[in-house]
């Protein structure tokens, strides 16, 4: 007990203890820049292993470029809708950036079930991870993108409610730029997963 007779407190309840957020901005540069290692491996992986078909369907046989398009189109419009939220916050105008980040979630969650879609449509054609190592690299690397996305959006919903409850205090701004860094980058990964798993797949 302290001399006020209150417990002792081993953490800080202060929303703005730190406004600068220097620490935080630069341990979550250090959590993208491990998991840019790890996006590299399955990059790597997919780059042994996606010719290895095992005499089963390959990518012109599999892929349908009009529905990736279509799921690329989701994600690109998830980021303009973040940024729109990001420059509301700028204002100050709390409720337009509750809106963006709402209508982002909803991008995200249309491109989720895009790509459930997908996979549930190749396991149906018996194309699944189990079938070649191409198909076990495809599912691995578009499979971790898309559990990327899922924590994205639970993060997304967490920090709108957290808004609500507070509003654009500098801790919730200094979340909403992580967000914002962590949501573009799921982005730039997934171009060059449109890139180098779909587009040169069907095309190469």
């Amino acid at each position: 007990m302290t001399a006020t007779g209150q417990p002792p407190r081993f953490y800080d309840t202060d929303e703005h203890a730190h406004p600068d957020g220097a620490s935080t901005m630069l341990g979550f540069w250090i959590y993208l820049m491990s998991d840019c290692l790890i996006f590299a491996v399955l990059f790597a992986t997919y780059a042994v292993l996606g010719r290895s078909f095992a005499g089963g369907p390959g990518p012109h046989e599999l892929f349908e470029l009009p529905l990736v398009a279509v799921n690329t189109a989701m994600l690109l419009f998830s980021s303009i809708t973040y940024g729109f939220a990001m420059l509301a916050m700028e204002r100050k105008r709390l409720g337009a950036t509750l809106a963006w980040l709402a209508i982002t979630g909803l991008f995200g969650l249309a491109f989720l079930g895009i790509e459930l879609f997908e996979f549930s449509n190749l396991i149906a054609e018996g194309a699944g991870p189990w079938r070649s190592g191409f198909l076990s690299a495809f599912f691995t690397l578009v499979g971790t993108h898309g559990l990327h996305v899922t924590f994205g959006i639970v993060w997304l919903v967490t920090l709108m409610i957290q808004l609500a409850q507070k509003g654009l205090i500098p801790a919730n701004a200094r979340r909403l730029m992580c967000l914002s860094m962590f949501w573009h980058f799921l982005d730039v990964i997934w171009i060059g997963v449109f890139t180098f798993v779909y587009l040169m797949g069907v095309l190469g």
